[in-house]
Protein backbone atom coordinates (compact mmCIF):
# COMPACT_ATOMS: atom_id res chain seq x y z
CA UNK A 1 0.00 0.00 0.00
CA UNK A 2 1.26 3.47 -1.05
CA UNK A 3 1.80 6.13 1.68
CA UNK A 4 -0.10 9.10 1.24
CA UNK A 5 1.44 12.81 1.28
CA UNK A 6 -0.04 14.89 3.37
CA UNK A 7 -2.16 18.19 1.36
CA UNK A 8 -0.46 21.39 0.94
CA UNK A 9 -2.68 23.82 2.40
CA UNK A 10 -4.50 25.72 -0.56
CA UNK A 11 -3.88 29.28 -0.85
CA UNK A 12 -5.37 31.96 -2.45
CA UNK A 13 -3.73 33.17 -5.67
CA UNK A 14 -4.99 36.65 -5.28
CA UNK A 15 -3.58 39.06 -3.17
CA UNK A 16 -4.62 40.53 -0.07
CA UNK A 17 -6.35 43.54 -0.76
CA UNK A 18 -8.46 41.71 -3.51
CA UNK A 19 -9.56 39.05 -1.86
CA UNK A 20 -13.00 39.19 -0.68
CA UNK A 21 -14.40 40.27 2.44
CA UNK A 22 -15.82 37.58 5.42
CA UNK A 23 -19.50 37.33 4.38
CA UNK A 24 -22.14 39.23 7.09
CA UNK A 25 -23.63 36.56 8.02
CA UNK A 26 -22.95 33.74 9.82
CA UNK A 27 -24.54 31.44 12.28
CA UNK A 28 -21.66 30.84 14.86
CA UNK A 29 -21.72 35.04 15.94
CA UNK A 30 -25.16 35.37 17.47
CA UNK A 31 -24.25 39.47 16.33
CA UNK A 32 -24.68 38.12 12.51
CA UNK A 33 -27.04 35.04 13.25
CA UNK A 34 -30.33 34.81 11.09
CA UNK A 35 -33.12 36.67 13.13
CA UNK A 36 -36.10 34.18 13.51
CA UNK A 37 -39.66 36.20 12.63
CA UNK A 38 -37.60 39.39 10.83
CA UNK A 39 -38.14 40.24 7.10
CA UNK A 40 -34.47 39.80 5.42
CA UNK A 41 -33.34 41.93 2.53
CA UNK A 42 -30.10 43.05 0.69
CA UNK A 43 -30.24 46.21 -0.34
CA UNK A 44 -27.03 47.50 -1.73
CA UNK A 45 -24.38 45.24 -0.26
CA UNK A 46 -26.12 46.00 2.89
CA UNK A 47 -27.96 43.24 4.35
CA UNK A 48 -30.94 44.46 6.73
CA UNK A 49 -33.09 42.16 8.84
CA UNK A 50 -36.15 43.94 10.46
CA UNK A 51 -38.62 43.24 12.99
CA UNK A 52 -41.65 45.29 13.68
CA UNK A 53 -41.56 46.76 17.56
CA UNK A 54 -44.54 48.56 19.46
CA UNK A 55 -44.95 51.74 16.62
CA UNK A 56 -41.46 51.44 14.42
CA UNK A 57 -39.23 48.94 13.95
CA UNK A 58 -35.76 47.79 14.89
CA UNK A 59 -33.70 46.97 12.90
CA UNK A 60 -29.76 44.85 12.43
CA UNK A 61 -27.87 46.17 9.23
CA UNK A 62 -24.76 45.40 8.34
CA UNK A 63 -22.37 47.12 5.81
CA UNK A 64 -19.58 45.15 4.34
CA UNK A 65 -16.49 46.08 4.39
CA UNK A 66 -15.63 48.63 1.63
CA UNK A 67 -19.02 49.60 2.06
CA UNK A 68 -19.69 53.62 1.06
CA UNK A 69 -22.88 54.69 0.51
CA UNK A 70 -22.21 57.35 -2.41
CA UNK A 71 -20.97 53.82 -4.49
CA UNK A 72 -23.25 51.38 -3.70
CA UNK A 73 -26.14 53.14 -2.66
CA UNK A 74 -26.73 56.34 -4.31
CA UNK A 75 -27.63 54.52 -7.74
CA UNK A 76 -30.23 53.16 -6.00
CA UNK A 77 -32.11 55.55 -4.18
CA UNK A 78 -30.96 58.29 -6.53
CA UNK A 79 -30.18 61.13 -4.05
CA UNK A 80 -27.42 62.75 -3.46
CA UNK A 81 -26.99 61.67 0.06
CA UNK A 82 -28.52 59.61 2.45
CA UNK A 83 -31.79 61.23 3.34
CA UNK A 84 -32.14 58.57 6.25
CA UNK A 85 -31.90 59.50 9.84
CA UNK A 86 -29.98 56.69 11.82
CA UNK A 87 -30.80 56.47 15.55
CA UNK A 88 -28.95 53.39 17.27
CA UNK A 89 -25.95 51.66 18.72
CA UNK A 90 -22.64 50.37 16.38
CA UNK A 91 -22.17 46.79 17.79
CA UNK A 92 -18.99 46.35 15.50
CA UNK A 93 -17.21 48.39 13.42
CA UNK A 94 -16.22 51.25 12.42
CA UNK A 95 -17.79 54.06 10.35
CA UNK A 96 -16.58 57.66 8.90
CA UNK A 97 -18.35 60.17 7.12
CA UNK A 98 -19.49 63.92 6.02
CA UNK A 99 -22.56 65.97 5.92
CA UNK A 100 -22.72 68.58 2.62
CA UNK A 101 -21.60 71.09 4.68
CA UNK A 102 -18.44 69.72 5.63
CA UNK A 103 -18.94 68.23 9.00
CA UNK A 104 -17.81 65.06 9.62
CA UNK A 105 -18.12 62.18 11.91
CA UNK A 106 -15.83 59.02 13.05
CA UNK A 107 -17.74 56.37 14.80
CA UNK A 108 -16.46 52.98 16.42
CA UNK A 109 -17.83 50.68 18.49
CA UNK A 110 -19.17 49.71 20.52
CA UNK A 111 -21.65 53.34 20.68
CA UNK A 112 -24.28 55.19 20.61
CA UNK A 113 -25.06 56.79 17.32
CA UNK A 114 -26.89 59.55 15.50
CA UNK A 115 -27.08 60.84 12.08
CA UNK A 116 -29.25 63.32 10.67
CA UNK A 117 -30.17 62.76 7.45
CA UNK A 118 -28.00 63.89 4.36
CA UNK A 119 -24.71 62.67 4.64
CA UNK A 120 -22.83 60.26 3.06
CA UNK A 121 -20.97 57.22 5.09
CA UNK A 122 -18.63 54.86 4.70
CA UNK A 123 -16.75 51.53 6.45
CA UNK A 124 -13.39 51.57 7.75
CA UNK A 125 -11.50 49.03 7.79
CA UNK A 126 -11.91 45.17 6.89
CA UNK A 127 -14.38 44.46 9.16
CA UNK A 128 -17.95 45.12 8.80
CA UNK A 129 -20.26 47.73 10.57
CA UNK A 130 -23.19 46.02 12.42
CA UNK A 131 -25.74 49.01 13.42
CA UNK A 132 -28.80 48.07 15.82
CA UNK A 133 -31.22 50.93 14.80
CA UNK A 134 -34.51 51.88 16.07
CA UNK A 135 -36.45 53.47 13.14
CA UNK A 136 -39.86 54.65 12.53
CA UNK A 137 -40.07 54.62 8.77
CA UNK A 138 -40.04 57.80 7.00
CA UNK A 139 -40.08 59.48 10.48
CA UNK A 140 -37.20 58.57 12.49
CA UNK A 141 -36.17 62.59 12.09
CA UNK A 142 -39.17 63.46 13.19
CA UNK A 143 -39.78 61.50 15.81
CA UNK A 144 -36.46 61.05 17.66
CA UNK A 145 -36.31 65.46 17.01
CA UNK A 146 -33.55 65.58 14.62
CA UNK A 147 -34.03 67.96 11.82
CA UNK A 148 -35.06 66.85 7.99
CA UNK A 149 -31.79 67.61 7.17
CA UNK A 150 -28.28 68.44 8.97
CA UNK A 151 -28.17 72.01 10.27
CA UNK A 152 -25.78 73.65 13.16
CA UNK A 153 -28.18 75.59 15.39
Amino acid sequence: MKSKRPRKPVRSKRPASKRRPAPTRSPRDPLLAPMAGASHRVVGGVTIDIMEAANGRVKRVCYPAGFRWSTHMQPIVKTPLCMHAHVGFLARGHVRGTYADGCEFDVSAPRAIVLDPGHDAWVVGREPAVLIEFDALGQTAARFGLPPRHQHA
